[in-house]
């Protein structure tokens, strides 16, 4: 269950499984759902604790569904049992303490369809995982000082809903996109350029990213925790679209 360890399944994964569809011109399906957790926090060391979910978005040919609430865990891991083709169910470890009620009759949620956590007109935050919460954390800072700030959840990465992220950023101006996978070469960094490129025109500041330094994740607890970006980060970064410092 450690993303850390799916090299042990890459070539399975990557040139068999994301491949059959396309390479036997839609003869072949490969229904398969491959749950695997990933994210610091835990004192798992260095190997134990990594996001590498930009790995796989790579790949032609899978999905990567990431959760950040029970509901569309729930959901998603529906949707994902009953798509024909292989999909990477990316579970955050620090997100299995947290607990919500669901409806019985939960229903699916659509792949590829992100979610409006918190509407907001000043900036917007895209935020992956356990990095949803720490953007509401933001977000009520950042109303404390009249900042209204917008929170999405693409909820997958592949399929990205681009759509719904440029819509917000075009009402906003401003967009900061955070994760908890390294900054370099992150995700985010997809989705930064992808929405520089349709919506440069509706952008009044630079794109702000928020992610992990390019270090292996430290196994000492003090240090951990002031590896993991959170909400302080986020909080920072929005302040920086808008100009202004970085409040103590």
């Amino acid at each position: 269950m450690f993303i850390d360890f799916i090299t042990l399944a890459l070539d399975q994964l990557v040139n068999q499984a994301a491949k059959a569809h396309s390479m036997s011109g839609g003869q072949l399906c490969v229904p398969l759902v491959l749950r695997t957790q990933g994210g610091a926090g835990q004192r798992g060391g260095a190997q134990h604790s990594q996001s590498l979910e930009a790995w796989l978005t790579h790949i032609p040919g899978l999905k990567v569904l990431m959760p950040a609430t029970a509901a569309d865990a729930a959901g998603l891991l529906a949707s994902a049992i009953a798509d024909p083709n292989p999909v990477v169910f990316v579970e955050n470890k620090a997100l299995y303490f947290k607990r919500e009620e669901l409806p019985e009759d939960q229903p699916p949620v659509p792949i590829g369809c992100a979610r409006t956590v918190r509407s907001g007109g000043d900036v917007t935050i895209v935020a992956l995982s356990r990095m949803v919460e720490e953007a509401l954390v933001a977000a009520e800072r950042l109303a404390g000082e009249g900042i209204e700030a917008e929170v999405i959840d693409p909820r997958t990465l592949l399929p990205l809903d681009l759509d719904a992220i440029v819509r917000s950023t075009q009402r906003t101006g401003r967009l900061v996109v955070a994760h908890e996978a390294v900054t370099f070469g992150g995700f985010g960094a997809e989705i930064a350029a992808a929405v520089a490129a349709v919506a440069f025109d509706w952008l009044d500041a630079p794109i702000e990213r928020v992610g992990a330094p390019f270090a292996p994740v430290p196994l000492s607890p003090r240090l951990e925790d002031a590896y993991l970006p959170g909400a302080q980060e986020i909080h920072a970064a929005a302040r920086a679209t808008l100009g202004l410092q970085a409040a103590r």
